[in-house]
């Protein structure tokens, strides 16, 4: 998935849209947060930015954080589920 496409899933499962982060959130307009998102190598402002704006780290631009704590065998491809412990 590449940054353009993430932002718009972090938006939508925010509940934001595009507009509204651009001008509310980033005060710019949509075409500059187009302009932006088109980047092959955004500036670091930028994305601190976005990622404020979306409260998310930088890195969840990116890719999806995994929440599931499982760990897959290199070897046998077979699956574990990691808990914690106190």
């Amino acid at each position: 998935m590449d940054f353009s496409a993430r932002v718009k899933e972090l938006c939508k499962e925010k509940g934001i849209l595009m507009k509204d982060l651009a001008e509310k959130k980033l005060g710019i307009t949509p075409a500059g947060l187009s302009k932006s998102l088109g980047q092959d190598y955004p500036q670091l402002q930028t994305l601190e930015r976005i990622a404020n704006a979306l409260e998310v780290d930088v890195a969840e631009l990116f890719i999806k954080p995994s929440n599931n704590h499982e760990l897959k065998c290199p070897k046998c491809g077979a699956k574990f589920h990691l808990t914690e412990v106190e």
